[in-house]
């Protein structure tokens, strides 16, 4: 007897390849990963090159894919998107951040598949109404993301909502709002990593990175501050909701601490046995009206569903990103 089918979407990705990772390791599951690789001289496919992954479908042939294995999947967990905040072409964004997922939650409703999915923390658009992660749908609606990216996330998170209202949904369904994710498997992102990838190799050779200055009077400089949360966090969530068939609706994952720019590279040098040098930079203009100064996740609707695993501090998950990958000839998970 064939076993059931996890499929990842975006799963050679950052956060996807994560998760592939966890699944792989528990051993329930055969897993399945959608993604493009790209050139090979990318090495993104270093990011699944540990995990004996059962299947392999390219994008373009989802579907088809998802049409012929329809009685063999337990769940997709879809983390495939445009995920760059400036990335100019809206059109591309929708398409494959609202459109795909649009039709990937009909696909799962239909056939009895249960869904999880990447929402995000860019939904909360400045953060004026703050970051609790009320569902429904009139507490949705009412958010204003300040990018196309986030936009994206925000409407088909309405679609959800108002879907699984009118009782067609999925018969398990999870969004979740990453907020700041770092750690293993960040390399191909480029300029979207993460701070504490982007800052190690300057960290590793002793060199001093920059942080911007505030235009803020309650932040001092590097005083920004952050949810960052260890990427092994979220995957562990993923895994959780999986063996929880019973808990739906859409959520917070970050560490529901809030901590500064500052806080993350000393963490770094730390965690590197050198000692911090830290250069200010003025933060630039253009940027400067939309800037957000503090994020933090609040994460008692998680919590209340049953989700009770303490969060992995920032000191301790730049530690064990540091000691188990980043300082590794091969940084790979």
């Amino acid at each position: 007897m064939s076993r059931k089918i996890v499929l990842v979407t975006g799963g050679a990705g950052f956060i996807g390849s994560n998760i592939v990772a966890d699944l792989c390791a528990d051993g329930r599951w055969d897993v399945a990963v959608c993604d493009w690789l790209g050139p090979a001289e990318d090495n993104k496919w270093r990011n699944l090159a540990r995990h004996p992954i059962a299947d392999f479908v390219a994008p373009e042939a989802l579907f088809d894919w998802l049409e012929g294995h329809s009685g063999e999947i337990e769940a997709v967990v879809h983390m495939g998107a445009v995920s760059s905040t400036t990335e100019p072409d809206a059109d591309r964004i929708l398409h494959s951040n609202f459109t795909l997922s649009r039709d990937l939650w009909d696909w799962c409703a239909e056939n009895e598949t249960r869904l999880i999915y990447a929402s995000s923390a860019a939904t909360y658009g400045d953060g004026g109404q703050g970051f609790t992660d009320a569902d429904d749908f009139e507490a949705l609606q009412a958010l204003r993301p300040l990018n196309a990216y986030g936009y994206s996330k925000y409407l088909f998170d309405l679609y959800a909502r108002r879907n699984a209202d009118r009782g067609l949904a999925p018969r398990q369904w999870a969004g979740l709002k990453f907020f700041n994710v770092y750690g293993p498997n960040e390399w191909h992102k480029g300029g979207m990593m993460s701070v504490a990838t982007r800052m190690w190799p300057r960290i590793q050779a002793g060199e001093a990175v920059q942080l911007f200055t505030s235009h803020h009077p309650d932040y001092p400089d590097g005083g920004q501050m952050r949810d960052f949360v260890y990427v092994q966090d979220a995957a562990d969530v993923v895994r959780w909701l999986l063996y929880r068939k019973d808990v739906c609706g859409i959520f917070n994952l970050g560490s529901g601490q809030a901590r500064s720019f500052l806080d993350l590279v000393n963490a770094l040098y730390a965690a590197a046995g050198k000692e911090p040098r830290i250069e200010f930079t003025p933060m630039p203009e253009v940027i400067r009206d939309k800037y957000q100064y503090f994020t933090e996740a609040d994460m008692l609707r998680l919590a209340a569903a049953g989700y009770n695993k303490p969060p992995t501090s920032l000191d301790a998950g730049i530690a064990d990103y540091v000691t188990r990958f980043l300082s590794q000839p091969d940084p790979y998970r």
